[in-house]
């Protein structure tokens, strides 16, 4: 099986690389399914159902998001509707919308995604670990055929500490949040990929996605000033590609993907593509 999960998606010019390299993604790397995580596609903070009408129709399989999902309070009542779009596994029970969802491809796959949220400099949810534990019990490799986590988080420690929690055991452990790429894709010791981060789809020249001037005032002057507003320049889209061994379900490469704007580009196919079982 072969996947992608694009970095978080921030704002307009985030959106518009994603939606105009989507097509030819899906078709160079003959890719099985999409993963997007969306909670900063709304002008920088959240998403709407309109965004995400607009990302499935571009080719995105399933929205991911993170610490702004309810930024946008209409998505509030629209989330229990939408079985594409998930919000972090572990906020606590009641929590509209759901953390995970089991995905049938057209040749009858199946694809376990799972989206949870980190504890570290974040808001105070419930316990991921638990939570993906008590998750990979109801659906293990093998009930599925593939399992991908986005794991959103600000501590690379946590995240890497996720990664091999569940190695072996899921076919891709993937990092957002940051806004800023990592370059550790690896194939752990008991078969899972990881990437600490994916990266943003967003305009990198910026404060990770947000206009430079407000954000380095704020770090000058040690004080609240105007609110922050998203870069409007040209987007750059950051991945992760993943491909699985269908008799495992455990990874068989990843690499980084990087299209278009102001980071070094990176096709994730080629000899040295990315790491390798």
């Amino acid at each position: 099986m072969k996947l992608l999960l694009c970095g978080d998606i921030v704002g307009r010019s985030g959106r518009e690389v994603v939606v105009a390299h989507m097509a030819r993604l899906r078709r160079d790397l003959a890719l099985d399914f999409v993963v997007a995580n969306g909670e900063n596609a709304a002008h920088g903070f959240g998403i709407t159902d309109r965004i995400c009408a607009e990302l499935y129709a571009a080719g995105v399989d399933v929205i991911t998001t993170g610490n702004h999902v309810w930024d946008k309070r209409e998505i509030i009542p629209y989330i229990d509707g939408d079985p594409r779009l998930l919000r972090p596994i572990n906020f606590p029970p009641g929590t509209p919308g759901k953390g995970h969802g089991v995905f049938a491809l057209p040749d009858g796959r199946k694809l376990l995604v799972a989206n949870a949220m980190a504890r570290l400099f974040m808001d105070a949810l419930d316990d991921p670990f638990a939570a993906v534990e008590r998750l990979l019990a109801e659906h293990p490799l093998g009930a599925v055929d593939a399992i991908l986590v986005d794991f959103h988080g600000e501590a690379t420690s946590e995240k890497m500490s996720m990664g091999h929690f569940c190695d072996g055991r899921v076919s891709a452990v993937v990092g957002t949040h940051s806004h800023v790429p990592t370059a550790d894709a690896q194939i752990l010791a008991k078969g899972t990929a990881y990437m600490t981060d994916a990266g943003m789809c967003g305009d990198y020249d910026s404060v990770i996605g947000m206009q430079k001037e407000a954000a380095v005032t704020r770090f000058v002057r040690k004080m609240p000033g105007e609110r922050l507003q998203v870069a409007e320049g040209e987007g750059t889209l950051c991945a992760a590609f993943i491909e699985t061994d269908d008799a495992t379900g455990l990874a068989r490469r990843i690499a980084p993907l990087r299209l278009g704007g102001r980071l070094q580009p990176h096709w994730p196919l080629g000899e040295h593509a990315g790491a390798t079982a």
